[in-house]
């Protein structure tokens, strides 16, 4: 597998973003979904990889800069063709090292709490994150849940 910081500019990373945002509102009402689009991903402050194996998209994920200590996993999704194969593994691995390297010494995240979004926290809690009170803008919400990683 192959991580590459992406431009957020071609076709497959244009359709799998659209299935992610398509997915989570299947299973939460609009106010509950935090995922965010093609173009506020661009922002300033947001760093977006895809995992690529052969030519194939697999997988995506970015991270946040809150503040200069404290960083957000944004935009984890791997291809439904493709769970289950290590790809949200490699990508979540990725961004916390990164997250390491700029010196943060937090990074947390926000999902979903229905049955759909249980192999999500699973992953991130495999790997340290437990949960935590809402954080930036994200408030109390039944079909949300944040999590954050002391690094």
């Amino acid at each position: 597998m192959d991580i590459r910081r992406d431009n957020l500019q071609g076709p497959e990373i244009a359709a799998l973003l659209q299935a992610h945002l398509d997915e989570m509102h299947r299973h939460s009402p609009p106010e509950s979904v935090h995922a965010l689009d093609l173009d506020a991903l661009r922002a300033p402050d947001i760093t977006f990889w895809t995992v690529w194996d052969e030519g194939v998209l697999l997988g995506c994920g970015a991270l946040r800069e809150l503040d200069p200590q404290h960083g957000e996993i944004k935009s984890m999704r791997t291809d439904e063709r493709y769970r289950r194969r290590g790809v949200a593994t490699v990508m979540l691995d990725h961004i916390i090292e990164e997250a390491k390297k700029r010196g943060y010494t937090r990074l947390s995240l926000e999902t979903g709490t229905p049955a759909a979004f249980d192999a999500a926290r699973l992953l991130y809690a495999s790997r340290g994150f437990t949960l935590c009170p809402p954080f930036g803008d994200y408030r109390e919400d039944p079909y949300s849940v944040c999590m954050t990683l002391e690094l």
